[in-house]
């Protein structure tokens, strides 16, 4: 556990070095601090709490962006390191690949979680000074709503790792990171909507719908932070989880499995790797 945790520690201290962890958090925090105040105008006609509207707000942005930042993050970990010559180095030490990718994940998931909780903190600390009014349900699902956003991330770093330990050259790397994240952002979505336009306003049987939703993380995060409550009237996802049997248990475990399939895959295929 030592060796994960030194590793960790100088996966923190290039993100401090490359400058990563403070980009990250300043563009988190600007995006937040504006589409708090701007998206929460409207509250005073919806007679809704400003807090839901920033749910909601910063929910469809944590969909495109912090996917897009684990992925940037991630996608040269392996790659990049055996390029420049210093995995070799790294594993002249006594310590092992598992222990190098758990490091690694670590450290990367910290960098994530300070950006998130700092960024989009700063927002919902900012509304609080203005005089609004939040009550609790709202702080414990703004709460629920960092915490998601963090895991989301996790997938993502996990899948850049996939990424970086099968390509051969980081700007392959870079190529397939970028495709996966227009996959699961844009193009799955837009063939999912497509199906259901095919449809022809027929409902999709309820569990193949469960199914095409759990097969997109971004869309399991989506139905988990905006599927229910004040959330799901603003967002219009309340209509699609009145069709779902998908509760937060199984939506957490989905998430939570995504992170750990595709870590476990990058692992198994650093393991078999020549340097």
């Amino acid at each position: 556990m030592k060796n994960v945790i030194i590793i960790a520690s100088k996966e923190i201290r290039e993100g401090l070095r490359n400058r990563w962890v403070l980009a990250t958090t300043l563009l988190l925090g600007a995006l937040a601090l504006t589409l708090s105040f701007l998206g929460s105008a409207p509250t005073g006609n919806v007679g809704t709490d400003q807090l839901d509207i920033v749910i909601v707000s910063l929910s469809s942005l944590t969909i495109f962006l912090v996917p897009l930042i684990a992925l940037l993050l991630s996608h040269d970990a392996i790659v990049g390191e055996m390029e420049r010559g210093t995995m070799l180095l790294l594993l002249s030490y006594p310590v092992g690949r598992n222990q190098v990718i758990l490091g690694k994940f670590l450290g990367h998931i910290a960098i994530l979680s300070f950006a998130t909780l700092l960024g989009y903190g700063a927002a919902a600390v900012a509304l609080a000074a203005t005089g609004a009014k939040i009550d609790a349900a709202s702080w414990s699902a703004f709460a629920a709503m960092l915490a998601s956003s963090i895991l989301l991330g996790g997938v993502f770093v996990a899948i850049g790792y996939l990424v970086s330990a099968l390509a051969g050259e980081r700007s392959t790397a870079g190529g397939i990171a970028i495709g996966v994240w227009l996959f699961f952002v844009l193009i799955y979505d837009m063939a999912l909507l497509g199906t259901l336009v095919a449809a022809g306003g027929h409902a999709l049987p309820t569990g193949l719908l469960d199914a095409l939703l759990l097969i997109n993380p971004t869309d399991a995060y989506r139905l988990l932070n905006l599927g229910s409550g004040s959330a799901g009237a603003l967002s219009g996802m309340g209509g699609v989880a009145e069709h779902s049997m998908l509760g937060t248990t199984t939506l957490l475990t989905a998430l939570a499995f995504w992170t750990a399939g595709p870590l476990a895959l990058a692992a198994m295929t650093f393991s078999r790797r020549e340097l």
